[in-house]
């Protein structure tokens, strides 16, 4: 197993994701307890440390199954790291109740790494009004040795990342944010990477495999990979992807058997750094998945000028971009975000007017796109 130094801690470079646990009947509240014991004690045996669940996982029952499967080894084997639900605005004024009850669930006195969870656009002002009390709260629990060490998650862009460590960036250790090869330019992983750089934060990633969709490539971006990696699947690529950025501490896996936790284990085994014509390879696949019915808007926002109801246009296209990639109704990121906005400010605000489109340089149906979004956001 691979690990990395962090504060004098000897962390295995592969964290165990609690988020997609094996379930009974294919239940999402109901964690198979007799399989995750199975994937626990495999995952210490073969020198993971790193576990990692969160209040709203497997609809509350991650944290009880996780918690019972970590309690039969001794304590001072493994790191365990929770999270304050911040994503749910209802959680604001309970972080001391939510706290403990997580202490509860997961049968321990102490997290190893606590995180703030989900700072994004939906929730930033909530979470920087001093009123909650939530960061004060958190930091005195660290100061009890209840909280060993205190960071915060991210999906939202970098102007709301960099409030948000303007305001409590000297008491974060560590973030975890969204970074894979097709997010390192699509979502600005690179940008992200930088920013906690230069604020000293060493980097955790979650969704490297976006939650399984970069495998999910054509037969022969398949076989162009095997062909310069024959013993490596296209999971592996992904992983290799997020090696090769030394910024990176720990690398989150939501697995959900012990197949695809054996298959982690071996890719976390050894340094393999992709090269030159291998990243190059990985940029052909970034380009087909990204051609997928995505828009090329170059943000040149010529278009939001001619809106008569003042629609960030460029914006609205860059996420409903997330959307097609992510598939589903509109995905995460994209629907959080727009429930941010005044209902005059959304894509089923267009009057398909066409204004728009008539001084779009790249000749995009603006008034299309946007109804097609706000139907996925509707769906």
């Amino acid at each position: 197993m691979l690990y990395r130094d962090f504060k004098g801690e000897r962390l295995s470079r592969l964290g165990f994701g609690a988020m997609r646990l094996p379930c009974v009947d294919g239940d999402n509240a109901r964690p198979d307890q007799a399989a995750v014991d199975q994937m626990v004690d495999y995952a210490l045996e073969q020198g993971v440390n790193y576990f990692d669940t969160a209040w709203g996982y497997h609809a509350g029952q991650s944290e009880v199954v996780l918690g019972r499967s970590l309690a039969r080894h001794p304590r001072d084997s493994y790191y365990l790291a929770d999270k304050f639900p911040g994503y749910d605005l209802a959680n604001m004024d309970k972080v001391e109740e939510i706290f403990e009850r997580q202490l509860e669930k997961t049968g321990t006195d102490h997290f190893d790494f606590y995180l703030i969870h989900n700072v994004c656009e939906m929730n930033v002002d909530e979470y920087l009004n001093p009123a909650h009390g939530i960061v004060d709260y958190l930091l005195a629990q660290r100061d009890a040795g209840r909280i060993r060490h205190l960071g915060f998650s991210a999906h939202g862009a970098i102007p709301c990342m960099e409030r948000f460590l303007e305001a409590y960036g000297e008491h974060m250790e560590f973030c975890q944010i969204q970074l894979n090869f097709l997010d390192w330019e699509f979502q600005d992983a690179r940008g992200k990477v930088e920013l906690l750089t230069r604020w000293g934060i060493p980097v955790w990633v979650m969704e490297p495999v976006r939650g399984g969709k970069l495998a999910q490539i054509t037969e022969a971006e398949a076989a162009r990979l095997h062909e310069l990696r024959p013993d490596e699947s296209t999971v592996a690529w992904a992983f290799r992807f997020v090696q090769g950025v030394p910024e990176v501490c720990v690398t989150l896996s939501g697995m959900s058997n012990l197949d695809q936790l054996r298959e982690n284990v071996a890719t976390f085994s050894e340094e393999r750094p992709l090269g030159e014509e291998e990243r190059a390879a990985l940029q052909e696949v970034v380009d087909d998945l990204l051609g997928r019915g995505t828009v090329p808007c170059t943000a040149c926002r010529y278009c939001t000028s001619h809106c008569p109801m003042g629609l960030d246009i460029p914006k609205l296209l860059e996420l409903y971009n997330e959307a097609i990639v992510t598939g589903g109704s509109g995905g995460f990121i994209p629907s959080m975000f727009v429930g941010t906005l005044p209902e005059d400010k959304r894509p089923s605000a267009c009057l398909g007017c066409g204004s728009c489109a008539a001084v779009c340089p790249q000749q995009i149906d603006i008034p299309g796109t946007l109804a097609d979004f706000a139907e996925k956001l509707a769906g």
